[in-house]
């Protein structure tokens, strides 16, 4: 049996373009998810495994519906083989594997993309060391000004005031009055 699996990460997306394309491909039944790849305990994905048996396939319209990291995706293709089940992806040609090529290929493919993504990560980390190394500051813009710091400072300081009154005061959370305590 042919089954497929579409998985979106928010609701907001639509799954019929991937249904759609799986069923051209001859998918007999779609496993349909809507879920960060990032998550590991997915619902429709582990009923999809309970569901294999020897000589199933499981199809994708692109090999990221399926899983993140490389990891995630060699833990999904082993319990797929665990099974005696394939595993090919419409839009990758080369991750196939029914043939010992496509396992190679999946393997050496997929530890290049997390390589990638550890690259892009670190040079993300550079560039915001370098950012903050020249002033830039990151993260949200504060609600409150200098001066208004200042002052909610000295009223904490001379403790002349609440930090729920002054939270209500400066119109900000109380949260963000006790984190300038610290």
């Amino acid at each position: 049996m042919i089954y497929g699996y579409a998985r979106v990460s928010s609701d907001g997306q639509p799954l019929e373009a991937q249904t759609e394309t799986l069923a051209q491909a001859g998918v007999e039944k779609v496993f349909r998810e809507t879920a960060s790849g990032a998550k590991t305990d997915r619902k429709e994905l582990a009923r999809l495994l309970k569901a294999l048996n020897a000589g199933d396939v499981v199809l994708v319209t692109r090999l990221d519906r399926l899983a993140r990291s490389t990891r995630d995706l060699l833990n999904i293709l082993a319990a797929i083989s665990d099974k005696g089940a394939a595993f090919r992806s419409l839009s990758d040609a080369w991750a196939d594997t029914s043939t010992p090529h496509g396992r190679l290929m999946v393997t050496v493919l997929g530890g290049l993309a997390e390589f990638e993504r550890s690259l892009i990560a670190s040079r993300t980390g550079e560039g915001r060391k370098r950012a903050v190394a020249r002033g830039v500051r990151m993260g949200r813009p504060s609600k409150l000004t200098p001066h208004q710091k200042r002052e909610i400072l000295e009223a904490l300081a001379a403790d002349e005031v609440t930090a729920a009154d002054l939270a209500r005061r400066y119109n900000v959370s109380e949260s963000t009055i006790s984190r300038m305590r610290s």
